[in-house]
C-alpha cells in the first residue's frame, strides 16, 4: 500500500521531544529541515542532558558539552528554542513527573504537531534504550493530558490541544514526506555536530554514511517514511 503524502502546509508548528542530546539527529533532523525551510517554527525540548553518554567523561562535563554540540545541531536545521531538562539519563521511570513536564512545554510552545523518535522495544539496532522508550510512552499521554483543563491544575499554563503525533523510524510507517537534497545535507551535519559523542563511539557509523540511507526513492520523489497518528 502506497503510503498517504505527509504535506507540510497542514503543519505550522511543531515540538520535537526526545530523551537525549543527539536522538533526533537520526533522521528526524531532514523532516525538521524540511518543516523550516517551508517556514514552520520547530521547538526540542531534551528530557535528559545526556550526561552518562560518555563513558571516560565526568556526567558534569558531559552535561556541558552535550548542550553545546545540542545547541550547534538545532542551528544546523534551522532550529532556535532548546529546552534541556534534568531527568536522570539512562534513570529515567514513567510517571506524573515527566508527563507533567511535557505537557508545561506544550502548553507552552503551543504545537500543532509533537514529534518523537522510535519508541518500541526493538529498533533497527536492537532493543531500544529504556529512556527512549519512556519518553514516547509519556509524550503520548501527554499530549492526552494537556488539553484537559482538571489535568495537572498546579500549572499555570493554559490548556492546548496538539493535534498530530510524528514518530521517526517506526516499524510501522503511514506517511511519507518529500524531502531535497538539502534536507538530507542538514539532516548529515546535524549529527556531525554530535563531534566529542561520536569520537567517543568509535564504532558508530558516519552520518553521512546512515543518514541518506534512511531516505527512500530517488529524484524529486526522494522521501522520509513517518508514522502519524491523529490525537
Amino acid at each position: 500500500m502506497e503510503r498517504e503524502l505527509l504535506k507540510p502546509e497542514e503543519i505550522e508548528r511543531v515540538l520535537v521531544v526526545v530523551a537525549h542530546p543527539d536522538d533526533a539527529e537520526y533522521g528526524l533532523s531532514v523532516a525538521v529541515n524540511n518543516f523550516t525551510a517551508a517556514g514552520k517554527e520547530v521547538g526540542y525540548l531534551l528530557l535528559t542532558a545526556g550526561e552518562a553518554g560518555i563513558c571516560d567523561m565526568e556526567p558534569a562535563k558531559t552535561k556541558t558539552l552535550r548542550a553545546d554540540e545540542q545547541r550547534s545541531a538545532c542551528a544546523e536545521v534551522g532550529v532556535e528554542h532548546l529546552t534541556i531538562l534534568n531527568f536522570p539519563d539512562g534513570e529515567m521511570e514513567y510517571g506524573l513527573e515527566v508527563r507533567k513536564a511535557v505537557a508545561k512545554e506544550i502548553r507552552e510552545f503551543k504545537p500543532d504537531t509533537v514529534a518523537v523518535i522510535n519508541f518500541e522495544f526493538r529498533a533497527s539496532w536492537g532493543i531500544n534504550h529504556i529512556d527512549h522508550r519512556i519518553t514516547g510512552e509519556a509524550v503520548v499521554d501527554a499530549i492526552r493530558d494537556t488539553d484537559n483543563p482538571w489535568t495537572h491544575r498546579d500549572l499555570s499554563e493554559q490548556p492546548w490541544k496538539a493535534d498530530r503525533l510524528l514518530i521517526s523510524g517506526s516499524a510501522n510507517p503511514t506517511h511519507r514526506l518529500l524531502v531535497s537534497e538539502d534536507d538530507i545535507q542538514a539532516g548529515v551535519r546535524s549529527p556531525e555536530q554530535h563531534k566529542v559523542y561520536l569520537e567517543a563511539l568509535p564504532d558508530h557509523p558516519k552520518p553521512a554514511d546512515f543518514i541518506p540511507a534512511m531516505v527512500e526513492g530517488e529524484g524529486a520523489e526522494k522521501y522520509l517514511s513517518l508514522q502519524v497518528v491523529n490525537m
